[in-house]
């Protein structure tokens, strides 16, 4: 196919297919605009499909889009002084139409931090917070103003409440200005909701929150947090939309599905769901007999879970649905016998896992943990142990060292020949490091992440394991101890380079699994 479409000249499709591989890595893209025109046409649209998300501090890409707005609107700012002067009156794309992906919460948190920056807060210095605030929000109007002017094709819409009290005034002038213009989001695929808390919230943002989703007709995935499955009935419920025929995906995320009777209704007029994620939700025993009595496969592809379970309903879910996970997460509970029937039980039932996270460790529970990464070589991409958990970090790096031993001694022999992503929180000590290397040699990780707590040098045994012998394509290595990022030793990322290992900040590689499963497909 890939021959073919060269012999017939189909160049910019196969560059694309290239370029859209580095979707998420937004340096190797800005790299990709300065190759020739032809990859910056290609480019661009994908640094400016989500903007709002990326995680680079830099927000003047608010600046143009406003150049997108009307004279009207330039000369109401103006007098703002919102504008750098040395900003070009045009420019080369017409860049809101590449929006596809849009949270409300990172768009305020956006315009206000380009709002605060110096040059404007210098020009503004004497206005009050609230007139300030109104500045705010009519920024946050004028944009979205410039998106359905522009015939934004929109695919991915989160809603995302806060606790702030004018932030959710603006929320709600936005979802307005979405009732009035419909057609901006006529094509959405994916809707999201975040943190609304309908007993504090302002009660109209429940309202038109409720009139958006009733709105979709073409849903393909939906993610229901912590309280709001009840907005959902109706659309889940209803004849009258055509979510049963649409919708493949929905994410749990913090669901308490206590009292809630008819999800076994809303299962069997799903007609096309594929693909079903929970996320740290309330796993009852009615909920889960609801799923136990249903007419038809039950396609559980994601399950991280904490504490409080029933042993006795987890088995049967997992009899039912073991089959189909591919992520799964645990955040170690205090009752070790617990510990060990869970992770005995996801190794009989679960085969095919492709992610998997530890959130603690227990040396009692470790041959379990090993044998469950062993049981799923085949299919198993991304393994993430964080030895602390939600432990605090800055405690003595003497914590856990039994623990981590415990790891490095044996993780390598667990390991399949390839692995995608691997992140390590742990205190390492320079002997059980060495042990760990030695015994996962031939193993290729495309990204390797390192979080250690402790002194112990460690870096001379990744240069003499690693990188002499080219095991690994990404490396990012944190010592939270010493406030070290091996990004940060410029000499160090050179002579990695010179071994074609590319040599990333943590947080830029580090997978925060509950964005993970947010994002989920």
């Amino acid at each position: 196919m890939t021959c073919s479409k060269i012999f017939t000249g189909d160049l910019p499709e196969l560059t694309y297919e290239v370029i859209k591989y580095f979707q998420n890595d937004y340096s190797t893209l800005h790299s990709c605009i300065l190759v020739n025109r032809l990859w910056c046409r290609l480019a661009i649209p994908l640094l400016w499909e989500n903007p709002f998300s990326i995680p680079t501090g830099n927000y003047n890409f608010i600046e143009i889009y406003l150049h997108n707005s009307t004279d009207d609107l330039k000369t109401k700012f103006n007098k703002y002084k919102l504008f750098n002067k040395s900003f070009p009156s045009n420019t080369l794309f017409n860049y809101p139409r590449f929006l596809k992906y849009l949270n409300t919460q990172n768009f305020m948190f956006s315009v206000e931090k380009w709002f605060e920056s110096p040059i404007k807060t210098a020009s503004l210095e004497n206005i009050s917070y609230l007139t300030d605030f109104y500045i705010m929000v009519d920024i946050c109007v004028s944009l979205f103003k410039i998106f359905i002017e522009n015939e934004v094709n929109l695919h991915t819409l989160e809603i995302e409440s806060s606790n702030i009290i004018l932030w959710d005034i603006n929320l709600n002038n936005i979802l307005g200005l979405i009732l009035q213009n419909i057609n901006f989001i006529h094509n959405i695929r994916n809707l999201k909701l975040h943190n609304i808390d309908l007993s504090k919230d302002i009660a109209q943002i429940k309202d038109r929150i409720s009139q958006i989703i009733n709105l979709q007709q073409n849903l393909k995935k939906i993610l229901i947090n912590r309280n709001v499955i009840s907005l959902y009935q109706t659309l889940l419920l209803s004849k009258d939309y055509n979510c049963s025929s649409t919708l493949n995906t929905i994410v749990f995320y913090y669901v308490d599905f206590k009292g809630i009777n008819n999800l076994k209704k809303i299962f069997e007029r799903l007609n096309v769901l594929e693909s079903i994620h929970f996320y740290n939700c309330s796993l009852n025993i009615g909920f889960i007999q609801q799923i136990i009595n249903l007419n038809k496969p039950f396609k559980l592809k994601s399950l991280f879970i904490t504490s409080g379970l029933q042993i006795e309903s987890l088995q049967q879910l997992l009899q039912m649905s073991g089959g189909y996970i591919e992520n799964f997460g645990y955040g170690l509970d205090y009752d070790l016998s617990l510990n060990q029937q869970l992770l005995e039980l996801i190794t009989k039932y679960c085969k095919n896992i492709n992610f998997l996270y530890f959130d603690g460790f227990e040396n009692q529970v470790s041959y379990q943990m090993f044998n469950l990464i062993e049981n799923n070589k085949q299919n198993l991409n991304y393994l993430l142990i964080d030895i602390y958990g939600n432990n605090n970090f800055y405690y003595s790096p003497n914590d856990n060292i039994e623990g981590s031993s415990n790891i490095l001694q044996n993780l390598g022999q667990a390991l399949p020949s390839k692995l995608e992503y691997l992140s390590l929180t742990l205190t390492i000590k320079e002997s059980d490091f060495r042990v760990f290397l030695e015994s996962s040699q031939g193993i290729f990780i495309n990204k390797l992440l390192i979080m250690q707590i402790g002194s112990d040098d460690i870096l001379h045994y990744i240069k003499k394991y690693i990188m002499n012998e080219r095991r690994v394509k990404y490396l990012a290595i944190k010592n939270i101890e010493c406030r070290i990022d091996l990004f940060d030793l410029k000499d160090e990322v050179k002579e990695f380079k010179l071994h074609n290992i590319i040599v990333r900040s943590y947080n830029d590689l580090y997978i925060c699994v509950n964005n993970y499963i947010k994002n989920i497909d």
